[in-house]
């Protein structure tokens, strides 16, 4: 999550000035802000938008590492960011208008992203891990509770499909290679 005020504090340069670099970003397609799911909110939400590197390589090549850096933290925010690249690039190809947004609750209820347009209404949640467990899944549940019309996904480390809960777990790699595909699955009727 991008915090400009925090951002601004830690560079010591006024919080204006941090907007405008990161809008400088925005502009040279080096980074993309995804904004909050903010439609008939149901809950208290974060207001910040999240930051991306538009590339996963530029990503890992700038994330600072240390002792203390898990290398699960940043594989997991790498996948994150492919998956977003390949989200992007199925929206603009074949939902026009639909656009990416995050969803994330002020008790950290999170879904990674929400693909909200007049014929896609879609929630993904991204999962390294091979085994789901329940857990896994309490982001999705949460949102699918405020918001019954949209249907929810989840990207994990697998390798077969299941459906749990009415939540579809699609693998990781066959869900990128399959996404214009999968995103088609999720397309709801316009007139709803």
């Amino acid at each position: 999550m991008l915090n400009t005020a925090e951002t601004a504090r830690e560079c010591q340069v006024k919080r204006k000035r941090c907007e405008g670099y990161f809008a400088i970003l925005d502009d040279l397609l080096v980074g993309v802000r995804i904004p909050v799911f903010l439609r008939r909110a149901k809950r208290r939400m974060v207001r910040h938008p999240k930051f991306y590197f538009f590339d996963t390589g530029i990503f890992r090549a700038l994330r600072p590492r240390g002792p203390l850096d898990r290398p699960e933290e940043i594989d997991g925010a790498a996948l994150e960011t492919l998956v977003l690249q390949n989200l992007h690039a199925v929206l603009n190809w074949q939902f026009a208008g639909a656009k990416l947004h995050y969803w994330r609750t002020s008790n950290g209820t999170k879904v990674d992203f929400i693909a909200y347009g007049e014929s896609l209404f879609v929630a993904i949640e991204i999962k390294r891990k091979r085994p789901l467990a329940r857990r896994d899944l309490s982001g999705l549940r949460a949102f699918r509770r405020d918001y019954p019309e949209a249907r929810a996904c989840v990207f994990y480390g697998g390798d077969r499909e299941l459906e749990i809960e009415g939540i579809r777990a699609l693998p990781i790699a066959e869900a990128l290679m399959r996404l214009p595909e999968v995103l088609m699955e999720y397309r709801v009727d316009a007139t709803i």
